[in-house]
């Protein structure tokens, strides 16, 4: 609908641009259409200049068409303009500044497939038991790399997943014996995991959140800088952040807090990968001050 007029919520959100702002938008509601004439505004009216822009979504499709539609409302293209995935924005900052927290420079992503090859090459140094059954050894890799991913989308580190189960082997009863032995025995393999990417100066896609939250969180002058660079943030599809998108966006965010999330509070395609309805409930307790606009006007039906 970008040849349609702006209904008067979609021009209240597009106008909003002192302080953070949360956009609750069902589908067909002109989402897309609010972000990418607010972005246009910002350049046209506010003089903000496209690279202290920052527009995140998820996919490469929707990152493509919405950089294919702020171009076409200013007439050319910017380079310097960050419409971007979230892990694709992580990687490029990860590029520029993972060695500040101890990463390979250059670094290599690994696909799942190419992280699965790495651990099978690399079984006999996994001690596992459980995980190794003796009729098929290798059959358990691939989940066991989900179960990693899934600890990255949570934030749990290596480190913090063995001193857990560490911890476990303190509780002596004999009924809960196999439970501690099999987190330890995840846990370790987390460990070996994360050491054998770094051996071979690669990362993985969970990696690339996991560490970039990491950088934000412990060098703070890179995140200032950050801040000062990023003026104006946006947040698409914001109910399916995961845990770690979503500390990504505060400490992106800073103290400036010129923070604009969308959200659809009816569905979340992204539940099983740790992505929440409850973002949009959080969203109003981290920033009280937020002003919200709800799209209810459906263009589609």
């Amino acid at each position: 609908m970008p040849n349609k007029e702006l209904n008067l919520e979609q021009s209240q959100a597009v106008a909003h641009t002192d302080g953070p702002l949360l956009i609750v938008a069902g589908a067909g509601t002109g989402k897309t259409t609010v972000i990418t004439q607010k972005i246009t505004r910002l350049i046209t009216e506010n003089n903000v200049k496209p690279e202290e822009i920052l527009a995140l979504t998820f996919t490469e499709k929707a990152a493509f068409e919405m950089l294919t539609r702020v171009e076409e409302e200013l007439g050319e293209s910017y380079s310097d303009l960050q419409i971007s995935t979230f892990h694709a924005f992580c990687q490029r900052i990860l590029e520029a500044h993972g060695l500040d927290i101890g990463l390979p420079t250059p670094f290599k992503l690994v696909t799942e497939l190419q992280a699965w090859f790495l651990v099978k090459e690399a079984f006999k140094t996994f001690d596992l038991k459980y995980y190794r059954p003796l009729a098929n050894p290798t059959r358990h890799i691939h989940e066991l790399i989900k179960h990693f991913s899934k600890c990255k989308d949570e934030l749990i580190s290596a480190e913090k997943y063995l001193s857990y189960a560490e911890g476990l082997a303190l509780d002596h009863d004999e009924e809960r014996a196999e439970v501690r032995s099999r987190t330890l025995e995840l846990a370790n393999a987390y460990h070996r995991y994360q050491r054998l990417l770094l051996e071979h100066n690669s990362l993985d896609f969970g990696d690339l959140m996991f560490y970039a939250v990491q950088l934000l969180e412990n060098r703070p002058s890179i995140r200032a800088k950050l801040g000062r660079r990023f003026t104006y943030i946006l947040v698409d599809e914001f109910q399916d952040v995961n845990y770690a998108q979503y500390r990504l966006v505060q400490l992106l965010a800073g103290s400036a807090k010129h923070l604009t999330v969308e959200g659809d509070d009816d569905q979340s395609i992204y539940a099983f990968r740790g992505a929440s309805v409850a973002n949009i409930l959080h969203f109003k307790d981290d920033f009280p001050s937020a002003k919200a606009i709800v799209l209810n006007q459906n263009y589609r039906s």
